[in-house]
């Protein structure tokens, strides 16, 4: 007989997200973008429901599967990616949420159980949930050390030597995803947008971000694409924290800049409007198709860079020759500085990745720092939270012909003293992701 079909709900749609996370590496916020996408007939609240509940389960799946297992002898290994999502979202819930009775989250994990795996295994289901349902729930701090305990030991022994337990327990008890972030491209608008995007969304929270002069945070409006100003490109989506690395770098009017790992572009476009038509950007990156994007993306808010350039710079510097007057190093990283957004890194990362990672930052660096005009600038950044990719690539630099020196930007003196050559943006602090910034001059 075949299985009942059920009709989509906020735990079902967490559910396949999971399992995509989980089967084909798939990153969380792209995934459930797909999933809600596919089951638009869901309320705000299931929407806002089947969000936190991927965010939450990510974040402690190491904890609440070892929980789960307590109560099944022969361990959670051998069932299928489906039932495990299944059971780990039921015991989120169970555990982590106050709002949602025993009842609800066990009948309809067992009833999902059933229809993707049978009669046998729903039981099966049925009675380890019922046991764990008994157990009291932890407290916020002990779910905050739980999400640790999910995590590579050695990764998060390597962030807590870095930030201090403190942080490290507050970057990791976020119990929703951050807000969403956009970049109003001219500042002195910001107030006018708040207000229209109130108006457009009454029932969202939309607030000024706290750093970045230009940021906007919303929590619960929605697709950012579909609000007004988007296609008039008088906005840009970009996390707060990445605004404040580029604005960082103190490009002014004139400056011949170089966006040496630029991605997508979110931080070519502010460097663009920043050096003006008398000045020029060049964007260099790994991968063709993103410096692909990066050039619709920029042509979207009227701007536009000088050249781009595919460089691998592990083994060169492409088609980049400088001088340029200033130089952004955002390297690739671990990643760490962004586990509220991005809670499978958690899954993923180890801290053996680490000694690789920081030998291609150093590689980058070095040869970044021959493109710099003597008496010219160099910032380096990470969304990473880890010393080895921070403050131990800075050791590095000094070899590269690069000093320290103090920012000579504005921005950056909401986050740091005046006389700086470094400084972190913790979540805790500043409501950014996670990131590492230094400044250098080429000496």
């Amino acid at each position: 007989m075949a299985r009942p079909r059920l009709v989509p709900t906020a735990r079902s749609v967490a559910a396949d997200v999971l399992v995509r996370v989980e089967r084909d590496s798939a990153f969380a916020a792209a995934a459930l973008d797909v999933e809600l996408d596919r089951n638009i007939q869901l309320e705000p609240r299931d929407r806002a429901l089947a969000t936190e509940l991927v965010y939450g389960s990510l974040r402690l799946r190491g904890w609440l599967e070892a929980r789960l297992s307590r109560h099944a002898p022969r361990g959670l290994s051998n069932l299928p990616p489906e039932v495990r999502a299944i059971l780990v979202i039921a015991a989120y819930q169970l555990l982590a949420l106050e709002r949602v009775p025993a009842f609800a989250a066990v009948s309809e994990a067992v009833s999902g159980v059933r229809a993707v795996a049978g009669e046998r295994v729903s039981g099966f289901a049925n009675a380890v949930l019922r046991k764990l349902s008994k157990e009291p729930k932890p407290t916020t701090d002990e779910l905050a050390r739980a999400a640790l305990a999910s995590a590579d030991p050695a990764l998060t022994k390597a962030i807590i030597e870095s930030i201090g337990e403190p942080a490290t327990l507050a970057l990791f008890a976020a119990t929703e995803p951050p807000p969403l972030g956009i970049r109003v491209e001219d500042a002195s608008t910001r107030d006018s947008w708040l207000a229209t995007l109130r108006e457009a969304r009454p029932s969202a929270s939309i607030e000024p971000g706290r750093v970045s002069p230009h940021s906007i945070a919303l929590r619960g409006a929605g697709r950012l694409t579909d609000l007004p100003g988007f296609a008039d490109g008088a906005w840009t989506p970009q996390e707060e924290g990445s605004q404040v690395v580029a604005l960082a770098l103190g490009a002014r009017e004139g400056d011949v800049v170089l966006d040496a790992c630029a991605g997508r572009g979110n931080k070519t476009g502010l460097l663009a409007r920043a050096v003006g038509v008398s000045g020029a950007v060049d964007a260099a990156d790994l991968h063709p198709k993103k410096l692909e994007r990066l050039e619709r993306e920029l042509g979207r808010i009227g701007q536009r860079p000088r050249s781009t350039f595919a460089v691998d710079w592990a083994s060169g510097t492409g088609g980049a020759t400088g001088p340029y007057d200033r130089v952004l190093v955002d390297a690739p990283c671990s990643g760490t500085g962004t586990v509220r957004r991005r809670p499978e890194l958690l899954l993923r990362r180890a801290a053996s990745d680490l000694d690789d990672l920081a030998s291609l930052q150093r590689s980058i660096l070095s040869r970044a720092a021959t493109l710099v005009r003597p008496g010219g600038r160099l910032v380096y950044a990470v969304c990473s939270v880890l010393r080895a990719e921070a403050e131990a690539v800075v050791e590095h630099a000094r070899q590269c012909g690069l000093t320290p020196a103090p920012f000579d930007a504005p921005v950056a003196a909401i986050v740091a003293p005046g006389d700086a050559t470094s400084f972190r943006l913790l979540p805790s602090e500043h409501g950014t992701d996670g990131y590492f910034v230094a400044s250098f001059v080429r000496t």
